[in-house]
């Protein structure tokens, strides 16, 4: 079983002006990995409250995955990527490279996307777009890989190497 924890970022959701759509989206796609939600929580656009909740997340509950949602754009108040990264102890640009690679089959305005992906501890964190479309879409491109990722994480697992046939 995969510890989940979702955080998303939203002014708006955070005072209860907006559906977290893009939550629900997650929590259904990582069913499909064995990942159960064990912690979800919205806060508002601001680094610190961000970077608060994923050390929470990390630390405090220890879960396996955290995805964000929200604030990867370009507007003033997107600050998701700083956040993650004020807290991360080592990056993995696997994952939003391949993120972005495969969006921009499908939009070329995923080359507008910040969101980046690291390690703090034994937790993969990574930022996903706000729009529920897009978490979906992101979410099938890497989901496959993520388990594997986290049995090396918790030490379970140790080459990433693929099995010869």
């Amino acid at each position: 079983m995969i510890r989940v924890g979702i955080l998303t970022a939203s002014d708006k959701g955070s005072r209860g002006e907006r559906e977290d759509r893009s939550a629900v989206v997650i929590s259904d796609a990582v069913r499909h990995i064995d990942g159960n939600v064990a912690a979800y929580k919205i806060v508002p656009d601001e680094r610190e409250l961000i970077a608060a909740a994923l050390r929470e997340m990390a630390d405090d509950l220890a879960l396996d995955l955290i995805f964000t949602t929200g604030g990867t754009g370009f507007s003033p108040r997107d600050v998701t990527p700083e956040a993650t990264l004020a807290v991360v102890e080592r990056l993995v640009p696997g994952i939003p490279e391949a993120i972005r690679a495969e969006s921009m089959k499908i939009t070329p305005r995923a080359m507008l996307t910040r969101g980046t992906a690291g390690i703090r501890g034994k937790t993969l964190i990574i930022n996903l777009p706000g729009s529920p479309k897009a978490v979906a879409e992101c979410l099938d491109v890497i989901l496959q890989a993520l388990p594997h990722g986290i049995e090396i994480l918790k030490g379970q697992a140790g080459e990433c190497a693929r099995p010869e046939k």
